[in-house]
C-alpha cells in the first residue's frame, strides 16, 4: 500500500456544464461571460478549447473576445448551474473513501492509501462523468504540488497526456518533467517572481532547485527564499484537509457600460454589491473582519484600498459604511469601469 495524492480538475468547467444543456455546440468555440452579449462590457468566464486556440481566456474582456473570435457562441453565466455540478463532483470524490479537501468549483484533492494509484486514479475518470456528465483530468501524485501540476499535465492538449486522461509526477520523474521548465511552471510561482528570479540568472526549475537557500533568503526574504527552492524541488508538506471548502474571501463586482465619475453613483453600486456580499456570508455563516475595494479606471489600470470591520458583521449596513470608507481613500485621475466589494479576514458563526 502507498499514500497518494490525486488532483481531480473538470475540463472547461464552466462551458462543458453549459454543453450539456446545449449538445448541440459541442466542437465550437463557445464563451461563457456576463448576460451572454459580447457588446457590452463584461469578461469571459469560462472558454471552450475550440475558442481558447484564438486567443481568448478566462478573464479576456467580452468585447476583445469577440474581435478575436468573431464566429464564437456566447452564453449567459448561472452560477447556480455551476454550483450544483460543483457538489455531485464532490460528492463522486467522496465515495472512494479517502480524504477530499475541495480547492473550488472544479477542483479537488483525493488523499487514498491505495495497492494501485493508476487503477483509481482511471476509476476516478470513471466515477465523475458518471455522477456529473463532466470529464475530468486527474493527476497522480506524493504531494499536493506534484499532483497538481500533474493533472495540467494530464489535460486535453498536453503532450503529456495520454489515452487515460491521467499523470503521475512523483520524486521518481519530477527532475526530468520539470527541471527544464521555467520557474512559471511552477505552482506558486507567478510571471513577476519568475522576471525576480531570472535576473538573478534561475531560468529553470533545475536551476532554481540547486540554488542556495541563504542566498535566497537575502533576496526574497527569510521565509520565501527557502520556499521557492523546496517547491522547486518538489517538496510541499501541506496536508490534505478534509473540512469543508470556504473560500477565503467573498467578493461581487460590477462593470458599467459607462464609464463613471460621479462619486455618489459609486457610493450607490458598492452599497448594492456589499447587501450581496453580506448575503454570501450569512448564507455561509461567516462575518468579514476586512472590506476591500477595487477600482478599475478607463485605462485598465486597477487599484484598491481595504479597511477593517471591528468586530466583525455580516451586517449589509455595516460592510456598505466600510465599503465607502474604503473607497473615500482614492484619488482617482480617471473615470471608473468597475467597481468591487470583497470581504476578508473571515471568522466562522458556527461553533
Amino acid at each position: 500500500m502507498e499514500r497518494v495524492v490525486l488532483h481531480v480538475d473538470l475540463d472547461q468547467f464552466i462551458v462543458a456544464v453549459e454543453l450539456l444543456r446545449r449538445p448541440e455546440l459541442r466542437g465550437r468555440p463557445v464563451l461563457v461571460g456576463g448576460t451572454g452579449d459580447p457588446t457590452r462590457r463584461g469578461v469571459v468566464a469560462g472558454a471552450s478549447y475550440e475558442a481558447r486556440e484564438f486567443g481568448v481566456r478566462s478573464g479576456t474582456p467580452l468585447r476583445t473576445a469577440l474581435k478575436r473570435c468573431p464566429q464564437a457562441v456566447f452564453l449567459a453565466v448561472d452560477r447556480d448551474a455551476y454550483l450544483a455540478k460543483s457538489a455531485l463532483f464532490t460528492a463522486a470524490l467522496r465515495e472512494f473513501g479517502g480524504i477530499v479537501e475541495e480547492a473550488g468549483w472544479d477542483e479537488a484533492f483525493l488523499q487514498l492509501d491505495t495497492a494501485d494509484a493508476q487503477h483509481d486514479a482511471e476509476s476516478v475518470r470513471s466515477a465523475v462523468p458518471a455522477r456529473t456528465g463532466l470529464t475530468c483530468s486527474v493527476g497522480i501524485g506524493d504531494n499536493k504540488l506534484r499532483a497538481k501540476l500533474a493533472s495540467g499535465f494530464a489535460k486535453p492538449g498536453s503532450p503529456l497526456r495520454d489515452e487515460t486522461g491521467t499523470f503521475r509526477l512523483d520524486q521518481h520523474n519530477w527532475a526530468p518533467t520539470m527541471h527544464q521548465r521555467s520557474p512559471e511552471a511552477l505552482w506558486g510561482i507567478g510571471r513577476k517572481t519568475a522576471a525576480r528570479l531570472a535576473e538573478h540568472g534561475l531560468t529553470t526549475v533545475g536551476a532554481l532547485a540547486a540554488a542556495d537557500r541563504s542566498a535566497l533568503a537575502a533576496t526574497f526574504g527569510p521565509r520565501n527564499g527557502p520556499w521557492l527552492v523546496a517547491l522547486a524541488r518538489g517538496i510541499d508538506p501541506t496536508p490534505v484537509r478534509g473540512e469543508p471548502y470556504r473560500p477565503r474571501s467573498y467578493g461581487r463586482e460590477f462593470t458599467f457600460q459607462e464609464d463613471v465619475r460621479d462619486p455618489a453613483e459609486l457610493r450607490a453600486e458598492l452599497a448594492r454589491l456589499s447587501h450581496l456580499v453580506a448575503d454570501d456570508l450569512r448564507e455561509h455563516s461567516c462575518r468579514a473582519g476586512r472590506v476591500v475595494v477595487k477600482l478599475r479606471d478607463s485605462h485598465f489600470r486597477t487599484h484598491s484600498h481595504g479597511t477593517p470591520v471591528d468586530p466583525p458583521s455580516a451586517d449589509p449596513e455595516t460592510l456598505t459604511a466600510a465599503s465607502h470608507r474604503a473607497l473615500a481613500r482614492f484619488t482617482p485621475t480617471r473615470p471608473t469601469r468597475l467597481i468591487g466589494t470583497r470581504a476578508e479576514s473571515l471568522t466562522s458563526d458556527e461553533p
